[in-house]
């Protein structure tokens, strides 16, 4: 089952999502949610969206469909509880850390890792519009994510699955000139991370993805899938990647995030960035190799796609604020 958040009728509507037509929830089944978020965390809603998800797939003419990508697509989850973001690649730690000149993190392989972000900064496909500190060496990342279906406290691996919703596509946008002045401070990322991260354009069940099931990667436990994932700047690709070089699983994300502390439905937690899956490690590399290679950032006005087998396209358009106002420009006692 896909579920997705779009405009109708002026307001945000939750749809099932069947071979790119959008069903309104509501023009379905009036007595369930309007709102994804409220779906999740009821067993009962969930088991009687299935019976419609599954009745529209037997015989879609006899509901009422919008095509999907012709609508104005939100992030499925509009207000997540919480927000996180783990790191679970290592080839993007390693290779960003080489491209700084640092050795590999040996702790990385010891335990999995993530930070809370902004989860009231939560957008879905279209336009985006940011300031004009964030076009500072402006960064996608090519991620996906969980999404947690129901409540849950000390979850241990081997059961963490079971508490996944669905997965969708992630895209942590970063404003890298902001995040490498603050990250000197050792407290983590902050201004350069917490403006905008894009979701979507639908949660799928795991059921949907269990034809790409692979092994966990050995000594780790939880479901691995093998899905493409891809990048694409104005339409170029730019990034290729593969969700199964996770090195640590979401089972294991959640083991971590759940000690001593409850999860609830809706809250979201990202893979962190694919290998190769931003424009600060594409452009580090590239510079590592060829001292005139042309670095990347996204500019005003580029559209920005990502692609993940299963998983659907997320697209945004980069729009810049018509301000001078700058965060940039505040530091005190400067030499």
């Amino acid at each position: 089952m896909k579920l997705a958040t779009i405009i109708y009728d002026g307001k945000p509507s939750a749809a099932i999502v069947v071979e790119n037509y959008a069903y309104l929830i509501s023009e379905l089944n009036s007595h369930l949610p309007n709102n994804v978020l409220d779906c999740l965390g009821d067993e009962f809603v969930m088991e009687s969206l299935r019976k419609l998800d599954e009745s529209i797939k037997n015989d879609p003419s006899k509901h009422n469909g919008y095509v999907f990508y012709q609508q104005e697509i939100l992030s499925p989850i509009l207000n997540p509880p919480s927000m996180r973001d783990g790191y679970a690649f290592r080839q993007h730690v390693s290779t960003a850390r080489r491209n700084r000149g640092v050795e590999m993190i040996p702790e990385f392989d010891e335990y999995p890792i993530f930070y809370f972000t902004n989860h009231n900064a939560i957008f879905g496909s279209g336009e985006l519009s940011l300031m004009p500190d964030h076009f500072q060496k402006l960064d996608f990342e090519l991620e996906w994510c969980c999404v947690i279906g129901k409540k849950g406290r000390n979850i241990k691996a081997e059961e963490a699955d079971s508490y996944i919703a669905g997965y969708t596509i992630m895209n942590d946008f970063s404003a890298r000139t902001l995040q490498m002045e603050e990250m000197k401070l050792n407290l983590g990322p902050a201004k350069g991370k917490d403006f905008a991260t894009c979701l979507g354009p639908f949660i799928v069940t795991p059921d949907e993805l269990a034809d790409y099931l692979i092994p966990a990667p050995d000594g780790h436990i939880g479901n691995q899938y093998n899905l493409e994932m891809k990048a694409f700047v104005n339409n170029v690709e730019v990034s290729k990647g593969n969700t199964g070089s996770m090195d640590w699983t979401f089972a294991e994300i959640i083991e971590r995030a759940s000690y001593g502390v409850d999860l609830y439905p809706g809250d979201v937690i990202g893979s962190g960035t694919v290998g190769t899956g931003c424009f600060l490690e594409l452009n580090g590399t590239g510079l590592l190799n060829d001292k005139n290679y042309q670095v990347q950032w996204l500019e005003p006005n580029d559209s920005i796609t990502l692609e993940i087998t299963g998983l659907g396209k997320l697209t945004n358009q980069m729009k810049k604020e018509n301000t001078d106002f700058s965060i940039l420009s505040l530091k005190k006692n400067k030499p």
